[in-house]
């Protein structure tokens, strides 16, 4: 364990916390507890590469973290009644349609790298400011027709997204024949 390892753990025990404050209708705590969130992402990796100390549970760890963070805040916000509910299947599937074809790959001796795609790092970028743009709209109406536009941006994005992963994925497989 090091300290970009345990700022990455933070990230996933801000989650529950996270959680409770969205349930509580709590959006300004939710917000805050977000993006201390996404700056302990953003410091983790900065620390690793500067201090040369890239682990390979880092590399497995931060993108799990993050994706717990995103799946926590889509699903709980949708439970709430804030973002829809198609938006949380479109954003749950694409991953889990990444981690089976990670598996599959795995189960085929073919070890991947973990490399996010430029379009997946934009879904992320889009899936983020969904989530902090829904948190503000509570608080500013102005936000609201901003969180309108990002959410079909992000449902946009995220299925261009899957369907690149999915071609990346077809393409790897049948090279291995």
């Amino acid at each position: 364990m090091n300290l970009p390892n345990t700022l990455t753990l933070t990230r996933v025990l801000l989650i529950p916390l996270f959680v409770i404050f969205i349930i509580n209708n709590n959006f300004g705590w939710a917000l805050i507890t977000f993006v201390i969130a996404g700056i302990t992402d953003g410091i983790d990796g900065l620390l690793a590469r500067i201090t040369h100390q890239r682990t390979e549970l880092g590399a497995y760890l931060d993108p799990i973290a993050d994706k717990l963070l995103l799946f926590s805040a889509f699903i709980t916000l949708a439970i709430v009644e804030i973002i829809p509910s198609w938006l949380v299947v479109i954003v749950v599937t694409r991953d889990i349609i990444i981690l089976v074809g990670f598996l599959v790959m795995l189960l085929t001796s073919y070890h991947p790298k973990i490399n996010p795609s430029l379009l997946s790092k934009m879904t992320t970028a889009f899936q983020i400011v969904t989530v902090v743009l829904v948190l503000l709209s509570g608080y500013y109406p102005a936000f609201k027709l901003l969180s309108m536009i990002t959410i079909y941006g992000t449902g946009i994005m995220t299925i261009l997204s899957g369907f690149h992963y999915i071609y990346i994925g077809t393409r790897i497989l049948n090279e291995k024949k």
